[in-house]
């Protein structure tokens, strides 16, 4: 009982710093629980943390919408584009090498710490283009801030796919690939990017733990593990939404890049 508790605080950690940086907390959980849990196979470890990612999501998101800082619209079909690469990530896990995946994947987490880190002070209003491939948006939060951005779409939902892919292969969540692309590739100012990368994690994380439960990859006793982490997680994502209403975008992006290279140097350890 003890370590299930544990497990609770453990979700509350994870839900706080996940929403705040809109990552999802999954990157944290999987070397933990790989970690705690030696003798589960890779698919029953990527089947907890995307479940729990999924509990972190919803609850964030649920915050996030009273602040109203949700691009709905591009969230939505960004979600539907998360679908089919969650589903064959769900489904690849138990066929691609473990170790070499991770290797290459905490190289790219490594190279993005170091572009954001490198590119952390460029905090400006995200510019507006006009053209005919480009999307505007205009959002007023619940303070009143006004956004008004502009981004090519069709390459957002290109690095949805890909998004979805990976997050659910590895049960890492997906916003800590997500939120770098949204503002330096898309153009999304950070509170929004944040925002809107944790109702497109809800999605994504659904359809991913769907197919792995249809896979029957919760193996027995990790049902409660889950459950006690969500518990936490669900807490923990309100208490981070609600700092991300006092916390500057520029210290949001280096907690980002700080996590995106811990996550890195943690995957590459595992993979060695």
């Amino acid at each position: 009982m003890d370590h299930q508790l544990w497990l609770v605080a453990l979700g509350f950690v994870l839900g706080t710093v996940g929403t705040l940086i809109g990552a999802g907390g999954g990157f944290v959980l999987v070397p933990v629980l790989l970690l705690l849990y030696p003798g589960d196979t890779p698919e029953t470890i990527a089947a907890v943390s995307l479940a729990v990612v999924f509990f972190n999501a919803l609850s964030g998101s649920c915050a996030y919408a009273r602040m109203a800082r949700i691009d709905y619209r591009s969230g939505l079909l960004f979600a539907a584009a998360t679908i089919p690469g969650a589903i064959l990530g769900a489904l690849t896990t138990g066929y691609i090498p473990r170790q070499t995946f991770n290797a290459v994947f905490g190289l790219l987490m490594m190279v993005a710490a170091v572009y954001l880190f490198l590119h952390r002070d460029r905090e400006t209003a995200p510019m507006v283009r006009v053209g005919n491939q480009r999307t505007t948006r205009n959002l007023v939060d619940s303070s009143g801030k006004v956004y008004t951005f502009s981004f090519d779409l069709r390459l957002g939902m290109f690095l949805s796919v890909f998004v979805g892919y990976v997050s659910s292969l590895l049960g890492i969540g997906g916003g800590i690939v997500h939120v770098p692309a949204l503002v330096r590739l898309l153009n999304y100012p950070v509170h929004i990017a944040t925002a809107t990368s944790h109702f497109i994690l809800a999605v994504m994380a659904l359809t991913g733990t769907i197919v792995h439960v249809a896979t029957g990859a919760f193996a027995q006793g990790s049902v409660g593990r889950t459950i006690y982490l969500a518990v936490g997680v669900l807490l923990g994502a309100q208490l981070g939404a609600a700092l991300s209403a006092g916390v500057h975008g520029s210290w949001i992006i280096r907690g980002l890049a700080i996590a995106l290279a811990f996550a890195g140097i943690r995957i590459l350890l595992l993979a060695v």
